[in-house]
């Protein structure tokens, strides 16, 4: 039987700059819809739930194409996979750019994004995972993470200033450009893996994922990862609209604090808190920390809508902490999973994580969307509601997270 070597042209740390680099030239472009949402309801007519729709089949269309597409990392080189994702993405920030013009276009091609982050997010951490040992594993998904989440945080950014600039279209072409640098780098820099193909004595079927949902360790932290991402998602896909709906409802337009500065901010602290998260959870314990973050998002959840409408500076402040307390478990979960899976199942592992993780971001925009429009379009009331919402989910998961009590990672206190 052949031996599962890694190819190699450069050192570990190389490539994990490498990986990230990319990650961060793929990203930039993911969230300039949610940044340019306010502007592009009124131009192309879009009621709240279309505009939801919109934003969530981005994470519906990763949902339903992540189950194949990382799984098969467990039987393909992931480079290839990787780069087909890549190439999904360019195509559909291009086409966006040059031929997106209502609901339906920018559905499809918002769709089309969604698979192409599908190939390269979880693809991209099992380019590492495969590399390290048990031990580093969480911080090699940590730096992972904080490169996707930098990236995040400028797309709102940038996004709006290329569409004040050069119009909405040249920032989605801006946006297909930097990831086929992306495209580039990993296809010329990073070599690419040798991969047996497990024995049949083994009993290994690509596609069975019962094995993974027998593993309720890996289990528990993907049920909170889903709950999670959907508030995640909800947040990123929304709280330029929702601070926007604040400045004009208390006359603080003219706010140095612009709503897509804020979601900037708020991306990068909350890539700040899943780094020193995850830390917390090596010193202090997996399930304690998650645990805090949990119920600290709760309670900020559960508040920001009905508070925060009356002022714009609060809102700024709880949007911002909300934040915080949002991420600050986001890379310990998915290092749980990764941590506690078989290795010859990690793949479909992250497969399932990631599947149950869009999921939830799927369903969370898309459900502050049609909230919106039950209670008659946004006002105080709306949106409380509508974040209430995601608190109560929030802390159905919490409870499901305590009474399953996943397992420590090996270097978590506690840990094996």
């Amino acid at each position: 039987m052949l031996e599962d070597k890694p190819v190699r042209v450069a050192s570990g740390t190389l490539l994990v700059a490498l990986v990230c680099a990319a990650q961060v030239l793929v990203q930039i472009g993911a969230y300039f819809w949610p940044a340019l949402l306010p502007g592009m309801i009124p131009l192309w007519g879009l009621s709240n739930s279309e505009a939801g729709w919109i934003t969530a089949i981005f994470y519906g269309a990763y949902m339903v194409s992540v189950p194949v597409l990382v799984t098969l990392t467990d039987r393909v080189d992931a480079r290839r996979v990787y780069l087909f994702g890549v190439g999904c993405t360019v195509a559909a920030h291009l086409l966006f750019g040059q031929f997106a013009e209502g609901f339906w276009s920018a559905l499809a091609l918002r769709a089309l994004a969604g698979i192409g982050w599908a190939g390269t997010y979880m693809t991209g951490l099992k380019l590492l995972a495969d590399q390290v040992d048990a031990k580093l594993m969480s911080r090699a998904v940590t730096g992972h993470a904080a490169s996707i989440g930098v990236s995040g945080a400028l797309s709102f950014s940038v996004g709006g200033v290329l569409a004040e600039s050069f119009g909405w279209p040249a920032a989605f072409i801006a946006a297909g450009l930097s990831a086929g640098t992306a495209w580039l780098i990993v296809a010329l820099s990073v070599a690419g893996r040798a991969r047996p193909t497990p024995p049949a004595a083994a009993g290994f079927r690509l596609f069975d994922f019962r094995p993974v949902f027998r593993n309720r360790s890996a289990m528990a932290y993907s049920i909170g990862y889903c709950i999670h991402t959907l508030e995640m998602n909800a947040l990123r896909g929304w709280g330029v609209a929702f601070l926007g709906y604040v400045a004009v409802s208390t006359g603080a337009t003219g706010s140095l604090l612009s709503p897509t500065f804020v979601l900037t901010a708020l991306a990068l602290i909350g890539t700040a808190a899943s780094v020193l998260g995850n830390e917390a959870a090596i010193r202090f314990g997996r399930r304690r920390l998650i645990g805090f973050a949990m119920l600290a998002s709760v309670a900020v959840g559960g508040s920001i809508g009905f508070v925060g409408t009356l002022s714009y500076p609060v809102a700024v402040g709880l949007l911002l902490a909300y934040g915080l307390v949002v991420w600050l478990d986001s890379s310990s979960l998915t290092a749980g999973s990764a941590g506690t899976a078989d290795p010859a199942r990690r793949g479909a592992t992250l497969a399932v994580h990631s599947t149950l993780g869009y999921a939830g971001g799927f369903v969370g925009p898309l459900m502050v969307g049609v909230i919106l429009d039950l209670a008659g379009g946004m006002s105080r009331a709306a949106w409380g509601a509508a974040f209430l919402a995601v608190a109560v989910l929030m802390l159905l998961a919490l409870a499901a997270f305590w009474l399953i009590r996943p397992r420590e990672l090996a270097g978590d206190r506690g840990g094996q």
